[in-house]
């Protein structure tokens, strides 16, 4: 199995998380090639013929755009897909795709010479975004969101789905187009929970009231990913700000003194604690795949992803399974955000900065953000495009869940900035973590050694502050 996407931000990405961000780029041989990016601005230069069509970025024909694709949870099929439709339009522009879960391994030494025009940049092996933006790395597209979309009618910026905007931008400018619109959440299989009479929990006392039932069920109550650390945080983080609140998180982002012990982060962090405590989780270590098959195989009756889940797990899932979503559980009756869902837009793209056809890397994302596009994407992956619509003609058990749960979403969306403002930041939340649900830290030490992290950041005169108003 392949890894996962990652959010924005993961999340998503939500967005997008990185648990290879440990390394960072400028840890490596190819921080001179960021360097030499660095104010080379948006020169295009792609040789080749006449415009091709209708492209508003002058796309030009008989040129060649070189596209990179992180083959993990949602595969490489709808990729290739759009191939096909952009030369529906653009029958002279060659796309060359190749598909990779490498994506720093193999896409960044190639920044100091002659990088991929347009890289799909995801996967534990991701490149650290706020490093590629402060170097200058990866250009601004503005012009993206402004361009008239593929089939004629508006911008392409209208078009998207809350937060895909918000969760691209960096230092007030676009830099990412998070392609894929995740919902995550705790999933469950319905057709278990009707023969045995269960009602899927919405709080924490619930489900440590329906634990008992499951475990003489059989089953372990919980099972998690527990080598990625991204996987327990996105469950850490998304019961954060149901219990403390959109400006706790604001707070936490902003490296504001103190953001750690607000109002509902020591509950949320203990509630979350006490699932191990308890003994409910499934007994092992197991990665993300792993962790998955062993729900799918009936040993454990939770686990809390996103959306992606369906689609790489579709080889395995018993023919009788039933797989739903629910919303992350509430905390308490006092909770500050219970409605707000976790989800947003995820799945990077990034167009570099020495890239030879930038002109033909737009056009190109101009046709998967096209109706046809975002809606073979859906078809495909059963997880929502973030253009909006993307998933309106797909019957599927799954995302109709992921859509109800949508539904009932306040105006608010659970979405974190730190881990993408800060990759020092991003990896000690991640081994914290894994320390918490290991048992190895209470949630006092957890949220005590996650308050150091941010003021050791804080005072470092060598990190670049990022800065979140909403």
């Amino acid at each position: 199995m392949s890894d996962s996407p990652i959010t924005p931000s993961e999340l998503s990405r939500r967005n997008v998380l990185r648990a290879a961000a440990a390394a960072g780029l400028l840890a490596t041989p190819a921080v001179g090639a960021l360097a030499a990016c660095a104010g080379g601005g948006d020169k295009g230069g792609t040789g080749g013929g006449k415009v091709s069509g209708d492209s508003p970025f002058k796309a030009k024909e008989d040129t060649t755009v070189n596209v990179v694709v992180f083959n993990g949870g949602l595969g490489d099929e709808y990729a290739k897909k759009d191939v096909t439709l952009f030369n529906t339009k653009h029958p002279k522009i060659k796309i060359n795709m190749r598909s990779t879960q490498k994506i720093k391994t193999e896409e960044q030494p190639k920044f100091s010479t002659t990088p991929s025009d347009l890289i799909n940049n995801s996967g534990a092996d991701a490149m650290d975004t706020s490093v590629l933006v402060n170097e200058n790395a990866i250009v601004a597209m503005d012009d993206l969101l402004d361009a008239t979309t593929w089939e004629g009618s508006g911008t392409i910026r209208d078009t998207l789905l809350p937060g895909t905007i918000s969760d691209g931008t960096y230092n007030g400018k676009f830099y990412t187009l998070k392609y894929a619109f995740t919902v995550w959440g705790q999933w469950y299989n319905a057709a278990l929970f009707d023969k045995q009479g269960w009602q899927p929990p919405k709080t924490f006392d619930e489900f440590f009231t329906l634990a008992p039932k499951i475990k003489a069920a059989g089953l372990a109550p919980f099972v998690y990913d527990a080598k990625h650390g991204y996987y327990p945080r996105w469950h850490i983080l998304a019961t954060v700000w149901k219990s403390a609140g959109k400006q706790a998180a604001i707070d936490i982002d902003n490296l504001k003194a103190g953001a750690w012990k607000a109002d509902g982060i020591l509950p949320a962090v203990s509630a979350i604690a006490k699932i191990v405590k308890d003994k409910l989780t499934l007994a092992g270590t197991f990665d993300h795949t792993q962790s998955q098959q062993a729900w799918l195989d009936g040993k454990a009756a939770f686990i809390q992803v996103g959306t992606w889940l369906k689609n790489e797990m579709l080889k395995t899932i018993p023919p009788d399974f039933q797989m739903k979503l629910s919303d992350y559980w509430q905390v308490t009756s006092s909770d500050k955000a219970p409605n707000d869902v976790f989800a947003g837009a995820g799945e990077d793209w990034v167009i570099p900065s020495k890239a030879p056809n930038k002109e033909g890397a737009k056009e190109f994302l101009r046709g998967m953000l096209s109706v046809e596009g975002a809606g073979q994407f859906a078809e495909l992956t059963k997880s929502l495009s973030s253009r909006q619509g993307s998933g309106d003609k797909v019957q599927d058990t799954a995302l109709a869940s992921a859509n109800a749960v949508m539904k009932n979403a306040s105006k608010d969306l659970v979405s974190w900035k730190f881990p993408d403002f800060y990759a020092d930041y991003d990896k000690e939340s991640q081994n914290l973590s894994l320390d918490l649900m290991a048992g190895r830290l209470t949630a006092q030490q957890f949220v005590d050694k996650m308050q150091a992290t941010a003021d050791k950041i804080a005072a470092d005169p060598n990190v670049k502050k990022q800065t979140r108003t909403s």
